[in-house]
């Protein structure tokens, strides 16, 4: 198989570093506080997650775990949902907390179903009132803390519940999480902005609530040599300017550098030098040419022309100054600052923050490529 993964998560041999922050959510769980993990999307934090459980199952820890990502919820009604889909996938029928919960949950006159092609349960629960969502929130989440066993549970795009129409939503969730005991938290978000203020604002119901942590990229060298020896174990030699190269060109990013080894691997060739890298690297460009195109169709011609400069300059550590601005004939600071923010919320921009200042760069690395090759 393939050992460089572009989705899901396998086993430990397929799982690149992250020893310190496993460890430290590790540290968290065993004192007994919950964890904010932020990073941008595409940096490995459901595989962190995933890596975490499998140790915990593979340890024998006296630890069930429970992964939820509720990027796709729109409502508290949604969160309910996914929440407990994700119970009921967890604990099956027959074992002795899926039978209670069972039991539970047809307490709230859900219709049950499940997916043709997965089998995975799919709930639907109606509402009269925004107290009875209020109520099977609180239930759901009391549920899952009085199983007589400790549990961690990861919410993944956890700054999602802000754009939720209910606006007591982080202060209600507040309210039930400190007063579960045995279940431990993970917060994972992708939006800086956002989770800081969540977490460390001290006018939100979430402020010092659990431990922050940035996931950063994994160290260069340890990656460099993961890959070298995955290569190896399948046959193939790879050369030392092919492997720098490499990770110049996904900057050292998980998911691209694991999709451009991907691609490398399944080529099968013998010897892996500049001419295999850089023609992987052209086919993923070509494979993504039509989405990159619809992305024109997502912004205005200005906001475009300001992406395009922000590549060319690979990093801008002052997107409203002068310089920069009439360089690539942008307008007014007034301008560019807004776009800055409006194409960051849209994840086009990534915010980079320093001690000093905010730098923005190309949010999706093979976008920042493709623009270097066609604009």
């Amino acid at each position: 198989m393939n050992p460089f993964l572009i989705k899901g998560y396998l086993s430990p041999e397929y799982f690149c570093d992250r020893i310190e922050e496993t460890e430290t959510l590790l540290r968290n769980i065993r004192n007994g506080a919950d964890t904010t993990l932020i990073s941008p999307r595409k940096y490995g934090k459901t595989g962190l997650v995933y890596h975490l459980f499998d140790i915990i199952q593979r340890e024998k820890m006296p630890i069930e775990t429970l992964y939820v990502d509720i990027f796709a919820t729109r409502s508290m009604s949604d969160f309910i949902k996914v929440m407990a889909e994700a119970v009921l996938k967890k604990f099956p029928e027959k074992s002795a907390i899926g039978s209670k919960f069972l039991t539970f949950i047809k307490s709230l006159r859900p219709v049950i179903s499940y997916d043709t092609l997965t089998g995975i349960p799919q709930i639907q629960i109606n509402y009269q009132l925004t107290a009875e969502k209020e109520h099977t929130l609180g239930g759901l989440l009391e549920f899952i803390d009085s199983q007589g066993i400790e549990i961690v549970l990861a919410i993944d795009e956890f700054q999602q519940i802000t754009e939720y129409p209910e606006k007591n939503i982080e202060a209600l969730l507040r309210t039930h999480i400190q007063q579960m005991h045995n279940t431990h938290f993970i917060f994972c978000g992708s939006k800086r902005t956002i989770m800081t203020e969540m977490f460390l604002s001290a006018r939100r119901p979430f402020f010092s609530s659990s431990k922050v942590m940035s996931l950063g990229k994994i160290d260069r060298e340890t990656y460099k040599q993961f890959i070298k020896v995955h290569f190896e174990q399948g046959g193939m030699s790879i050369e030392a300017d092919a492997l720098e190269y490499i990770m110049d060109w996904t900057q050292g990013y998980t998911f691209y550098t694991q999709t451009l080894c991907n691609a490398i691997y399944g080529m099968q060739p013998d010897t892996i030098g500049m001419e295999e890298v850089k023609k992987a690297c052209v086919d993923i460009l070509e494979g993504l040419t039509d989405n990159y195109l619809q992305y024109r169709e997502l912004v205005t011609p200005a906001q475009w022309n300001f992406l395009i400069a922000v590549a060319k300059e690979g990093i801008v550590e002052q997107p409203t100054s002068t310089q920069f601005l009439s360089k690539y004939n942008i307008g007014g600071a007034t301008s560019a600052k807004r776009m800055t923010k409006s194409l960051s919320e849209k994840e086009l921009l990534l915010p980079i923050v320093g001690k000093k200042r905010t730098a923005y760069q190309i949010y999706d690395i093979f976008f920042l490529r493709w623009i270097e090759s066609n604009l």
